[in-house]
C-alpha cells in the first residue's frame, strides 16, 4: 500500500480484512469543535476513532509531546490494531491533523497511510456516513514498540544548530506569524522565528480540493522557500502539528531522514532565553 491513498482507492478497499480506517481529526481550542463528537455524527464506515489530541506524553516537559511506543502500543491495540495490519489515517481538521499521527506511528515504527483529501474529499464525493462509536473487535494484547529520537529535535539540539547551521529548519506556520507581523495567538505567544529558519506555510502545499500537490509542485515550493532537498531539515511550527505535513510532503519526495522539533514555537517562543528573529526569511 502506498503512503498516500485515494479516496476512490479506499471506497475500493474498506472491506478488506486486515485494514483499520482511523479517523485522526483534532481542532483547536478557538474553533470549539468536538472531534469526537463530530465523528459520533459522521464518520467513514468502519473507521475508529483515535482520539489524536489525548494520544501525548504528559510527563514531557515539551507541550503536547508526541507519544510513547507504550502510549501508541496500547491505544492501537484499542482499536482492533495487530502487526501485519494496514492503517489508513483521515482527518476533518483545519491543521491536517492526520500527518501528525502518521509521524507519530511512525517514529514509534508502525507504518500508515494518509486518505489524500481527507474527509472533506470522501463528503463532497457523496461517499457513504456511518454514525455513532462503533467498538473495536478482537482487541488482543499492546505489542511491544519503542520509539526512535533519530527524527525529534530538542530545544538545547535547535539551540546548537543555531551556531553549526547543520540543520535547515523550515517553520510551517504563516508568513504573519513567521515575520512577527502578527502575534503566535494560537499559543498566546509574540509571533517571530527560530533564528535562520525559513518560511513555507503548510498549506502551501494542498490543491484546492485538499489533497497534496503533485510531486513536481511540491519540490517547487520548498525549492521556492529556500530550502535544499539534499541536505538535512527539520522542521518546526506552533507545537508539531503542521509542521509534520511538511515532513509527509518531504517523504513522498523521498526525504525520509527530515527530523521535527516537537516543542516548535510553543516552547521556543515561551522561553525568554531563546534567541528569536522577525521578518521575513533571510
Amino acid at each position: 500500500m502506498d503512503s498516500l491513498v485515494s479516496t476512490a482507492w479506499l471506497a475500493d478497499h474498506i472491506d478488506d480484512a486486515g485494514l483499520l480506517v482511523l479517523d485522526a481529526s483534532s481542532h483547536l481550542p478557538a474553533t470549539g469543535r468536538d472531534a469526537r463528537a463530530e465523528f459520533a455524527t459522521g464518520h467513514i464506515p468502519g473507521a475508529r476513532f483515535l482520539d489524536l489530541a489525548s494520544l501525548k506524553d504528559a510527563s514531557s516537559p515539551v507541550p503536547n509531546a508526541l507519544p510513547t511506543g507504550v502510549q501508541v502500543a496500547e491505544r492501537l491495540a484499542s482499536l482492533g490494531w495487530q502487526q501485519g495490519t494496514m492503517i489508513v489515517i483521515y482527518d476533518d481538521s483545519a491543521v491536517k491533523t492526520s500527518a501528525r499521527a502518521w509521524f507519530a506511528l511512525r517514529r514509534a515504527g508502525v507504518a500508515s497511510a494518509l486518505l489524500d483529501g481527507g474527509l472533506g474529499k470522501w463528503k463532497a464525493e457523496g461517499r457513504p456516513l456511518e454514525a455513532g462509536e462503533p467498538s473495536a473487535s478482537g482487541v488482543g494484547a499492546a505489542p511491544a514498540l519503542e520509539t526512535t529520537e533519530a527524527l525529534v529535535r530538542t530545544k538545547a539540539d535547535m539551540l546548537a544548530n543555531i551556531d553549526s547551521r547543520a540543520e535547515q529548519v523550515i517553520d510551517a506556520r504563516d508568513g504573519e506569524r513567521f515575520s512577527a507581523a502578527s502575534a503566535d495567538a494560537v499559543h498566546g505567544l509574540p509571533g517571530g522565528h527560530i533564528p535562520g529558519a525559513c518560511n513555507l506555510f503548510f498549506r502551501d502545499l494542498y490543491a484546492e480540493d485538499g489533497t497534496f500537490l503533485p510531486l513536481p509542485e511540491l519540490r517547487a515550493a520548498f525549492s521556492a522557500a529556500g530550502v535544499d532537498l539534499e541536505r538535512p531539515i527539520t522542521t518546526s511550527c506552533g507545537s508539531g502539528v503542521t509542521a509534520s505535513v511538511l515532513l509527509f510532503a518531504l517523504h513522498l519526495l523521498g526525504k525520509d531522514d527530515a527530523a521535527l522539533y516537537d516543542g516548535s514555537w510553543s516552547e521556543w517562543g515561551a522561553d525568554p532565553d531563546t534567541p528569536k528573529e522577525s521578518g521575513a526569511a533571510r
